[in-house]
């Protein structure tokens, strides 16, 4: 199948609005690049061994990328995006560049830049084609993502990751909401959780993200479900993460809290920062109390838990 790969070159602010825009117009995939992040990931490793173009070196401007089918419709839907740009009133305003691939070609543009990244204290992510020798007490994640989001290089996946590594407890169930390459899962279940539960809308995603727990022998622990956010939920569960983006998480917090036991916790990112505090407003609102925030540049994320309310007694009228 082909695709028309739509590069959006914007600023940092914009980078939700524009992956709003991808959804909105039927993408088969979204990704954000932050080169910034890349190449201070580069600096921190092997930069050698990263292959960055010398063109990805002079710009810190974040990119956002969706992919749409070549399609009868593929016209409109181009048209749709471009329009819907042109009214973000940015500055600079997006640049847009157009590439035909392939489903092949897509799948395995990302592998030079994907090396071994540690995230926290013992949680390491590599891809398999690379080597890596495990210290003591690591976890290490095997991850293809494919055409999923989600290597474990990216601000918001890291951010989540260490917010993971800190809150998720034996035994627990849990919920990863917009899975994407399944990163989240795979580490939720390599942490202790019990049973996981990870859910995606997008068919592509849930075929990598089961992979992916293949890969990493954790089938007995996580179950891969298409559906939309916690619509298919039916058990409780001592943690919710997702990894989206801050009007889905605003949207989504009430049904984490409803389905979250007492004292769970809700981990959340893929915030902007000017829009923390919108969510953090949204999460108060339903019921959670913000325990730890994590910033990496301008992206936020944060851990909340859910607390018990009180509910008044009635006055004695005797």
């Amino acid at each position: 199948m082909k695709w028309l790969k739509v590069t959006v070159h914007t600023p940092l602010e914009g980078v939700e609005a524009v992956a709003d825009i991808f959804h909105e117009t039927g993408a088969g995939g979204v990704v954000i690049e932050d080169p910034a992040f890349t190449l201070s990931c580069a600096d921190r490793t092997h930069p050698e061994e990263w292959g960055i173009p010398p063109e990805a070196m002079g710009t810190g401007m974040p990119r956002v990328i969706g992919y749409l089918p070549v399609t009868d419709g593929l016209d409109r839907r181009l048209d749709a995006v471009k329009t819907s740009l042109a009214c973000l009133n940015l500055s600079p305003a997006p640049e847009i560049d157009t590439e035909t691939v392939s489903e092949a070609d897509w799948a395995g543009a990302w592998r030079a830049y994907y090396k071994p990244v540690r995230a926290g204290r013992h949680l390491v992510v590599k891809p398999s084609w690379e080597d890596y020798l495990p210290g003591a007490g690591d976890l290490v994640i095997e991850m293809d993502p494919g055409m999923a989001f989600g290597s474990g290089t990216h601000a918001t996946t890291s951010l989540c990751l260490r917010l993971l590594e800190k809150y998720v407890r034996p035994g627990q169930a849990v919920y990863d909401v917009g899975t994407g390459s399944g990163i989240l899962a795979v580490a939720a279940a390599k942490l202790g959780a019990d049973r996981v539960t990870a859910i995606d809308l997008d068919p592509v995603a849930c075929r990598v993200a089961a992979e992916n727990v293949r890969k990493n022998v954790a089938s007995g622990k996580i179950q891969v479900v298409q559906g939309n956010l916690l619509d298919i939920a039916e058990e409780s569960a001592g943690l919710v993460v997702a990894n989206i983006i801050a009007d889905v998480i605003i949207d989504l917090a009430p049904d984490a809290a409803g389905i979250l036991v007492s004292g769970g916790i809700f981990i959340a990112s893929g915030i902007i920062g000017r829009r923390s505090g919108e969510v953090r407003s949204a999460m108060e609102a339903s019921g959670l109390t913000v325990v730890e925030r994590l910033e990496d540049g301008q992206w936020v994320a944060f851990a909340a838990e859910k607390t018990n309310t009180r509910v008044p007694e009635e006055p004695n009228r005797s």
